[in-house]
């Protein structure tokens, strides 16, 4: 179940990410609404998850899901560069945290 969590707190980081970008933009209550919900949910999963797992592990796939993801959604609804330099280091991000699961 840890593992769920954690997935969840880096999805939920990812879209924090992405609501400051969309708050810059808009300036309204409900962009502020929807960036607090995002590191709120990302906290508190996160915090469920380091119940079990090591901190190091868990804050280090917390950290490569969030980087990498709004990196990708930063390319999809923002139209950031989506060069191949880019996508193969979100590959190489991604490749260490599963390597990270697999000797944890």
């Amino acid at each position: 179940m840890a593992w769920i969590y954690l997935i969840l707190a880096g999805i939920f980081e990812m879209f924090g990410v992405m609501f400051i970008n969309k708050l810059h933009k808009d300036r309204n209550v409900f962009s502020f609404f929807l960036l607090f919900i995002g590191f709120a949910g990302s906290f508190l999963f996160l915090s469920l998850a380091m119940q079990t797992l090591p901190m190091g592990t868990a804050y280090a796939i917390w950290t490569g899901i969030g980087a990498s993801g709004g990196a990708i959604l930063g390319m999809i609804f923002y139209g950031e560069q989506k060069d191949w330099k880019r996508i193969v280091c979100i590959t190489l991000v991604v490749s260490a945290a599963v390597g990270l699961k697999l000797v944890s």
